[in-house]
């Protein structure tokens, strides 16, 4: 298990403050541990309605970052916010795309080659990225334990992450438009920082 350094005393009074405004005691552990971190890194306890995640999917994702899975991202900013772990960050894998196809995709279609069975995902940015992701899913490209998925935009985010909830694989999404490298590492540390044991 990751050590943690001692928790700050204002990070200690913003929890305090989250749970006398929002009461997630009747959320299983994990899911109750990523909801209050995405909670407390946006200071939006709406997320409580939005986020979707499974228990076993989120045990699965942590046994697997506890036992040393990869990780990779799609940008260095989820990366950078995830601070227990070192990740691979496909964004930086990417060649140059072939037509109709985005960098970000390209650098997921390049992580996959290089991580096709086991890894944890985490997805922060490019809608494109999470929609390739998907695809290479469906191709038989790749296992996964946990998908991150809660890329951020008005075009594609809302459709990607759908597709990810309908694909079947072991996910953390979102319904809405929003997202980001902060949510995405946030949900993250949530696993690698959970207390409880699964």
């Amino acid at each position: 298990m990751n050590a943690r350094a001692a928790v700050h005393p204002i990070e200690q009074e913003s929890y305090a403050i989250l749970r006398r405004r929002l009461d997630t005691t009747d959320l299983p552990p994990l899911t109750r541990a990523v909801v209050e971190r995405v909670v407390h890194t946006s200071a939006d306890t709406t997320w409580v309605g939005d986020l979707v995640t499974a228990e076993d999917a989120l045990r699965a994702g942590r046994e697997a970052l506890l036992a040393g899975a990869p990780l990779v991202t799609d940008v260095r900013m989820v990366a950078a916010g995830i601070t227990a772990r070192q990740a691979t960050v496909a964004l930086d894998l990417a060649a140059a795309p072939e037509p109709g196809l985005t960098r970000s995709a390209a650098g997921i279609r390049a992580a996959v080659a290089q991580h096709p069975d086991g890894a944890v995902w985490a997805i922060g940015n490019a809608p494109t990225a999470l929609a390739e992701l998907v695809r290479c899913a469906a191709e038989g490209l790749l296992r996964t334990p946990l998908v991150v998925g809660l890329p951020v935009g008005f075009v594609g985010a809302v459709d990607a992450k759908a597709a990810l909830r309908a694909s079947g694989l072991p996910a953390v999404s979102n319904r809405s438009e929003r997202g980001g490298a902060a949510v995405a590492a946030a949900a993250v540390n949530a696993l690698l920082y959970a207390e409880e044991a699964p």
